[in-house]
């Protein structure tokens, strides 16, 4: 599952993005109000975190434009101001809930869980490709024609779910980086390349159709085996 974080405070949004990538989610963190309804508007996440006091534009208003877009994407808004007429508008704006700062990281992550189940919000795409598919709900890889299976880690989770979103698109080094490990993370390319080995070694277990391959000087990508 890919989340939208819009968060200016920079060491909350990083906390936040480390809790959320140990419970498997994909985090894109940004910084304004401009670049969160430019990312949001591209239709590419299952929900929204959104705060109000944004350098740019406030979050009340990044929501307007994303409803009057027709963009049904489930949004949390996230932010200091609790009163009771900012909790309305921010609900009455299309919001589908407003957690109030300072908050527990258990109740974000079991609020964010409940606003993505709903059927009115946006799908969560089927994350499945040359016959293997990913479990959220269990955190396995899944060959689908043996029904052979296999528990991913944290960061195997991240890294296939990326895989999975792109499939066939190589992946830049840097960008799987920043998806998997966060912006401000310290993990270098070896971190990477550890990883994807893992990656390989549970394809095979299972019987994988599919494989990383990787194209030197520029990353990786999940190809259809041809043997």
């Amino acid at each position: 599952m890919r989340i939208l974080l819009v968060e200016d405070e920079k060491n909350l949004s990083a906390a936040v993005c480390r809790l959320l990538q140990q419970e498997r989610f994909v985090v894109d963190p940004v910084y304004t109000g401009p670049e969160g309804l430019d990312s949001a508007l591209s239709g590419a996440y299952d929900a929204v975190i959104l705060d109000v006091m944004l350098p740019g534009m406030d979050g009340f208003t990044v929501l307007q434009r994303l409803r009057a877009e027709g963009v049904k994407t489930p949004v949390m808004m996230l932010t200091a101001r609790g009163d009771l007429q900012d909790r309305i508008r921010g609900l009455e704006g299309g919001a589908d809930y407003y957690l109030p700062k300072p908050f527990q990281m258990g109740e974000l992550v079991a609020c964010l869980r409940a606003i993505t189940r709903r059927g009115d919000g946006a799908p969560v795409m089927n994350l499945s490709f040359g016959g293997v598919s990913l479990s959220e709900k269990e955190g396995k890889l899944q060959n689908d024609a043996s029904g052979q299976s296999v528990k991913l880690g944290a960061k195997e989770y991240q890294l296939m779910e990326v895989f999975l979103r792109n499939p066939g698109q190589i992946l830049p080094k840097e960008m799987l980086i920043e998806r998997v490990w966060g912006y401000d993370s310290d993990a270098e390319y070896n971190n990477l390349e550890v990883y994807v080995s893992f990656l390989r070694k549970k394809l095979g277990f299972i019987g994988a159709k599919v494989k990383l391959k990787a194209t030197r000087g520029l990353g990786y990508s999940l190809e259809e085996s041809r043997d």
